[in-house]
Order: structure tokens, then C-alpha cells, then sequence
């Protein structure tokens, strides 16, 4: 049996751990730079609150109704999930950490000592409550798809207390009866398009369509669907994740850049960022790519930018700032207000078996980037960094309606009167 725990709209659930007060009030997430709506908890959605619709439309809606807006808080977020990721992970020996708010159980070699399954499924959302102050649904079924549905009817059908378990034939047969293709986990809006114009219009109707028999245009993903919503495990995941073939870290800034000191800082920035995330999965970098943008909006849209290689590769940080500081002018043009800027870590190489060049020893301080990263993971993130970045962001991303960094700012940890 596999289980999936889900944060109930996790975005908002986390900006209200930390205030009580918020609690059961509706509550909206802005994405980068305040622009979109990425979370909206139930009560917002009540108010007619519709998520990725841009904030300027509803704005005045906000107001009148008292819906509380957030800015993106990376940081508490991140950090509220590893330690509910934490919670959940002692309830099984096997887990698989599928988002920052959903993480799936494997019960396969412990089952036999967990005598009630719709018990051990609410034990998990009280110690998740108990602990971190989320609220949480799980859902547990045979394999990893059914598991998904039975969450889909913990959160979203009353009378399950945001627990539910599809060990009951019958009753999966109900559950399935009234939901549609697209309510089942891999498949999308097309492929539901498909599936109607074949006559399979419910999830009990899919069930049951022969495998053997597909027509033509169904995936062998459709076939581990179908097999999957009766009882057949076809799904799994690998117990190491593989390596990213390719890093990036793109951001739209908040204020726009017309001066080149400026758009070398917010490169040197996002340099950073993929040269950390190239050293954690030990890999190493043969191209780089910086490229930097207005809006497609402006009267006059362009785009500008710049490959260079690296012999040997590198993770260094202060090789890829030293290359975009050689190649600037290659993407400053005056008179451009930049919006959009990134940095790209191409051509990735394992830093385990890296094959070295005679004529071309490495360049990279290796015991530099170590302390950098030490620092870094003991003290937060940018506490200590490279002056190439620039100590005064007045381009970086838009956050107006941020709330405190509760757990990762010295600064901002809650006080307590008692």
C-alpha cells in the first residue's frame, strides 16, 4: 500500500503557522515580482478568488472583502517543508518527496504492523498538525495512483476528514463512478479530449477499458494508468534521483536595469545560485549562458545573448563571474530597460569523473567554494557572497506584501511574552 500526503493549499496553510490569527480567513500568494495569484486557500476561493489570474484585476476585490495578500515567502515555505517532510518520513520506511508540499509513503514491508490503515492515515495528519501547525489530507490505495485519487477525495469530498482509504472494491468503484479522466492522476486535458470522443466520459469507465486493446494515440503511460486504478503497481520511483542535465536560475526583476553595473550584478546573482546547485548534485559546467531581455510588451521587445565554453568545465563561482564580467558588454545596450535576466549551466559534466587536461589545469579554488557553501548552509542562504552581485539589489524581485522569515532570519524569529 502506498499512501500521499498533501498540504492542504500549502502556500497559504504556512503564512498563517506563524499567525494564528489568520487562520480560516481567506488568504492569496502573489508570484514573483507580486504579479499573478499562485495559491489561494478555500475561503478566497469562496469569494471568488481564481488562482494564476493577475493580481491587478482582483486587487480592489481584495480590499472590499478582506483577503489577505502575501508576497512569496521562498524562504519560510522551503523551510516549513523540509521539516514536515521530516514528520511524514517517520511513519514509513520508504518515502518519495514528489513536491514541496506532497510526499508519498511506502508501506510494502511493514504493513503487517499497521492494523488499521484509515487510523495510521489520521495519527499521520495530527503529528503533522502537532508539530509544524499544517494541515495535511492522505490518501492511501495499492499503488501510487490510486493512492493520488484517494487523497483527491480526502480534500476535496466531505464526510473523510481529509483521510481516505481505497482498500474496499466497492467502494472504489463508487469513487471512481463519479470522477472524471482528468481527476486521475496522468491524464491531461488532451488526452481526456481523446477518451471522451472514445465513450469514456467517468474513472470507473477507464478502469475498465482493455489494455490490450488501446487505440491508436494513447501512451504506454494511459496503459500504467488503467493497470494502476486496478490494483496493478506499475509506478514507482528510484531510490536516486538522477542528475540535471542542465541548471538554470531566471528571474523578472523588480525595478527595471539601464545601467551595466547593474545587469552584471543581477548575473553574478543568479551565477551564483547555479553554481551552487551545480556543486550539491557534483557536476560540472562546460557552457555557460547568460542572456538578459525587456518585456515582449515594450514597443520595442529584444533579446540579447551570450554562450561561453569552459576548458576545462567548472563549478567555480568565480570562473562563471569572471566570464560574464568579460562578456557584459556583449548584453548591456543602452537605452534598453531590462526586464527578464538568467543564467544557464550547460553541457554538464560528473565532477566525480571529470577527465583532466594536461594543457589546461583547472583554475577553480576548490577549498573557497567548500568554506562559501559551509557558511551558506550554517548561517541561510546569502550570508556570505561574492561583491561581483552587489550589496544594494535595487533590480531584485518585487516582494511589497512579504511576511517575516520566521525560521531562517535571526531577525524575524517570533517573540514570546509569558
Amino acid at each position: 500500500m502506498f499512501a500521499l500526503v498533501d498540504a492542504n493549499s500549502f502556500y497559504c496553510s504556512a503564512e498563517q503557522v506563524f499567525r494564528p490569527q489568520w487562520r480560516g480567513k481567506p488568504i492569496i500568494v502573489l508570484s514573483n515580482n507580486d504579479g499573478c495569484i499562485v495559491a489561494a486557500n478555500k475561503q478566497a476561493i469562496a469569494l471568488g478568488i481564481q488562482k494564476f489570474q493577475p493580481y491587478f484585476k482582483v486587487k480592489s476585490l481584495c480590499e472590499r472583502a478582506g483577503i489577505i495578500v502575501c508576497s512569496s515567502n521562498y524562504e519560510l515555505y522551503a523551510d516549513l517543508s523540509h521539516k514536515m517532510m521530516q514528520v511524514i518520513g517517520r511513519f514509513a520506511p520508504s518515502q518519495y518527496i514528489y513536491s514541496i508540499d506532497e510526499s508519498f509513503l511506502s508501506f510494502k514491508d511493514c504493513q503487517q504492523a499497521i492494523p488499521d490503515l484509515l487510523l495510521q492515515a489520521q495519527q499521520i495528519r495530527k503529528a503533522v498538525w502537532k508539530e509544524t501547525r499544517l494541515p495535511v489530507c492522505v490518501g492511501i490505495g495499492k499503488t501510487m495512483t490510486l493512492a493520488k485519487v484517494a487523497n483527491h477525495v480526502a480534500k476535496k469530498w466531505p464526510g473523510f476528514n481529509g483521510a481516505c482509504v481505497l482498500d474496499d472494491e466497492s467502494v472504489k468503484q463508487q469513487v471512481f463512478h463519479q470522477l472524471t479522466p482528468v481527476d486521475v492522476w496522468g491524464i491531461g486535458r488532451k488526452t481526456n479530449e481523446k477518451l471522451k470522443q472514445h465513450g469514456v466520459l467517468t474513472a470507473l469507465q477507464l478502469s475498465q477499458v482493455n489494455t490490450q486493446y488501446l487505440p491508436v494515440g494513447f501512451s504506454v503511460e494511459l496503459e500504467r494508468t488503467i493497470k494502476e486504478l486496478n490494483g496493478v503497481e506499475c509506478k514507482t520511483w528510484d531510490g536516486v534521483r538522477a542528475d540535471k542535465l542542465q541548471i538554470f536560475s531566471t528571474r523578472s526583476v523588480g525595478k527595471r536595469i539601464t545601467q551595466i553595473e547593474q545587469l552584471n550584478q543581477a548575473l553574478a546573482k543568479h551565477a551564483g545560485i547555479a553554481a551552487v546547485k551545480a556543486r550539491q548534485q557534483k557536476s560540472l559546467c562546460g557552457t555557460l549562458l547568460a542572456f538578459a531581455a525587456n518585456s515582449p510588451f515594450d514597443d520595442s521587445p529584444c533579446s540579447y545573448k551570450v554562450l561561453v565554453h569552459f576548458c576545462p568545465p567548472t563549478n567555480d563561482t568565480t570562473q562563471i563571474l569572471k566570464a560574464i564580467s568579460d562578456n557584459i558588454h556583449l548584453l548591456f545596450k543602452p537605452g534598453v530597460a531590462y526586464y527578464k535576466i538568467g543564467i544557464g549551466l550547460l553541457n554538464l559534466t560528473s565532477e566525480v569523473h571529470q577527465q583532466g587536461d594536461l594543457f589546461s589545469p583547472p583554475k577553480d579554488n576548490i577549498p573557497l567554494m567548500k568554506v562559501l557553501d559551509n557558511i551558506n548552509a550554517r548561517y541561510g542562504g546569502n550570508s556570505a557572497f561574492f561583491v561581483a552581485q552587489g550589496v544594494d539589489e535595487k533590480w531584485s524581485m518585487r516582494r511589497e506584501l512579504l511576511s517575516p522569515q520566521y525560521t531562517t532570519n535571526w531577525k524575524h524569529v517570533p517573540k514570546i511574552s509569558c
